[in-house]
């Protein structure tokens, strides 16, 4: 695992290769790296990149976190979407629970951006890696967005 600094704390990433199949919040101190990856991490915290394109591998989970997953990996930088939505999206409106749960199960979060799902009528609600830090993504991103928007 190597470590990366960011304003949301050190975070682990994990590579096989190419591919992240991990990242972890509040990594201990470790090797850093030059992997693609990490570039893009870091681009991202600066403001300078808004889709990542490093190939990553959702490895484990049961076949609904996995649907939840590939729904996250498609909600664009700086929107939200709520659990409800998801849980309708994937044909079943009473999931939502489980969708907040298979979020916080997502093997490599911010790359694939659980942080953007929010609870109903837009409430900042649940996020592995603590409010907190939801609350700075999600304010990284609107930023950003306002700024690009703006210019």
């Amino acid at each position: 695992m190597f470590v990366i600094e960011s304003p949301i704390g050190p975070l682990g990433l994990v590579v096989d290769g190419p591919a992240v199949v991990g990242v972890r919040f509040a990594a201990r101190p470790g090797p850093s790296t030059d992997h693609p990856a990490a570039e893009q991490l870091r681009a991202y915290f600066a403001g300078e990149l808004t889709d990542f394109t490093v190939p990553f591998d959702m490895r484990g989970g049961s076949e609904f976190e996995r649907a939840v997953w590939a729904e996250i990996a498609r909600i664009p930088y700086g929107e939200t979407i709520t659990y409800g939505a998801i849980a309708t999206a994937l044909g079943d409106p009473g999931a939502a629970r489980a969708v907040g749960t298979a979020c916080n199960h997502n093997p490599i979060p911010v790359i694939v951006p659980c942080h953007r799902v929010v609870g109903a009528g837009n409430k900042m609600v649940g996020f592995g890696g603590g409010l907190d830090r939801k609350r700075i993504l999600l304010e990284l991103e609107a930023a950003v967005a306002l700024q690009r928007a703006w210019s």
